[in-house]
């Protein structure tokens, strides 16, 4: 399932949301790269100040991949 995420706030629903799809602990995914669960905590729910590197690891850990495309124009643009 894609999810379109457009604030840091969405991506912070996100994360756990896919992580409570897994069935997984936040100590559970934490282990999986090395974190503790207070750090999963953290990324849940301040993704904002999460280095970029570190939420790769955790988008890794959670078997997702980030896509960066244009949006799209509005129907009734000119162009």
């Amino acid at each position: 399932m894609e999810h379109l995420v457009t604030s840091s706030q969405q991506l912070s629903k996100v994360l756990k949301g896919i992580r409570g799809e897994l069935g997984l602990t936040q100590e559970q995914l934490g282990a999986r790269i090395g974190f503790p669960q207070k750090e999963v905590s953290h990324m849940e729910h301040r993704v904002h100040k999460t280095r970029v590197e570190r939420l790769f690891q955790l988008l890794s850990a959670l078997d997702c991949e980030m896509v960066i495309r244009p949006r799209p124009l509005p129907e009734d643009s000119e162009w």
